[in-house]
């Protein structure tokens, strides 16, 4: 009489010695790629069916083009954006500036071909990563942003500036200029010296309208 085996039936998993047979003649799960079966490391395998948030370099002032953009592509993107006064000649106007200038947040998968989407648009530069991969914002990042934007508390950004450090004016009528940064009641300040004279004058500025020097 012949007999059919079947591995792995349901039934079969309550005899003796039967399931501890299978899993030690199963092989180790490994993930492949389609078109030449080179394993892929688990790292590299979430990266590649996971979407996470990227920093997008941007050309200078291609922020605002860039959301508008990507946004008709249908690409999930976060730009933060702030309320300044800005000081024209004759009057002052309210505007909306980027929190991070240079910078746009996209939230995809990181392959070959969505980054080439990206990266094909007017403006857009280079991915922040390292060898040829972007490298991953955490989201509790990206949602503290988010809640420091739903407080609509005034916001500066905080350059890389040493209280105490040489600076340079690098916006507004005083361009160009160049003095000491210090804080003062939580406010950025200014100071211009005379050394000859050994007195100084300062001013309050805005974190984004200088740079170190």
């Amino acid at each position: 009489m012949d007999v059919t085996v079947t591995e792995n039936a349901p039934e079969d998993a309550g005899k003796s010695g039967g399931a501890s047979r299978d899993l030690e003649l199963r092989p180790e799960p490994a993930i492949a790629t389609p078109a030449t079966g080179a394993i892929i490391p688990s790292a590299e395998f979430d990266r590649l069916v996971h979407s996470a948030w990227y920093a997008l370099y941007t050309r200078s002032r291609h922020e605002k083009k860039l959301l508008s953009e990507l946004s008709d592509r249908s690409i999930d993107v976060f730009l933060p954006m702030r309320e300044v006064l800005s000081r024209w000649k004759d009057r002052k106007k309210r505007i909306w500036l980027p929190m991070f200038p240079g910078y746009i947040f996209v939230h995809q998968v990181d392959t070959p071909e969505n980054r080439f989407r990206v990266l094909n648009v007017p403006g857009a530069v280079r991915f922040v990563g390292h060898e040829g991969h972007a490298d991953r914002i955490p989201d509790d990042q990206i949602d503290a942003v988010r809640r420091f934007l739903e407080t609509k508390i005034a916001i500066d950004p905080y350059p890389y500036i040493r209280v105490g450090q040489r600076v340079e004016i690098i916006a507004g009528p005083l361009k160009g200029i160049q003095g000491i940064l210090i804080q003062k009641k939580g406010r950025f300040r200014f100071v211009l010296r005379v050394d000859l004279i050994r007195q100084a004058v300062s001013i309050e500025i805005d974190a984004s309208d200088i740079r170190p020097i």
